[in-house]
């Protein structure tokens, strides 16, 4: 039985940016709404020991952030009018301890950490995260394919340098090169 329900879509491009403050004047000027003030989040991939999820372009992810757990899977992803879509479901978790151990009674274990510093605003109809990350600065625009290329091109940022890849793809890319980085795309630790 099937409710019918059409699957939720995660409609997205990322964006290489050297210059976050100069986006986020951007976006102060030309009236974007600040949703999140800067923020760490830690985001834990799982998959079974066949890595089938992976296998399939599917990830499974646990977010914490803000003292909040996030619980999302996405589906394969596919290219609509030069964007990235994906079937996105996601739910917020009571406790983070509790949904890790029943990822691991489900055959779920832990396949790779990657951790950013976010702030997110609204602009033209879009989600625009601003993101640190170990690897770069980046700018991602959530929203219709159309506002998208709006909001980029108002953001005075270049749609051809869009990058199609998940932050662990490019981590992963990254470290096939440089073999001395961390197995996980995390923030150096100071003591």
């Amino acid at each position: 039985m099937t409710s019918g329900a059409r699957p939720a879509e995660d409609v997205e491009v990322k964006l290489p940016c050297v210059d976050l403050d100069a986006v986020r004047r951007t976006l102060k000027e030309r009236g974007g709404q600040p949703v999140t003030d800067l923020h760490t989040e830690v985001n834990d991939l799982y998959d079974d020991a066949e890595r089938r999820l992976s296998a399939r372009g599917a990830a499974l992810r646990l977010r914490l952030a803000a003292g909040r757990a996030l619980l999302t899977y996405k589906g394969p992803a596919r290219f609509v009018s030069g964007v990235k879509a994906r079937e996105e479901r996601q739910t917020h978790v009571e406790d983070a301890e509790e949904a890790r151990a029943i990822l691991a009674g489900l055959g779920f274990a832990p396949t790779f950490r990657y951790e950013k510093r976010r702030e997110e605003w609204l602009f033209e109809g879009c989600a625009v995260a601003l993101d640190e990350t170990p690897i770069g600065r980046f700018v991602e625009v959530e929203g219709e394919p159309t506002a998208i290329r709006r909001a980029v091109s108002a953001l005075n940022l270049d749609f051809s340098e869009a990058i199609p890849y998940s932050y662990a793809r490019l981590y992963l890319d990254r470290r096939s090169k440089d073999p001395s980085l961390p197995p996980d795309m995390v923030f150096a630790r100071t003591s």
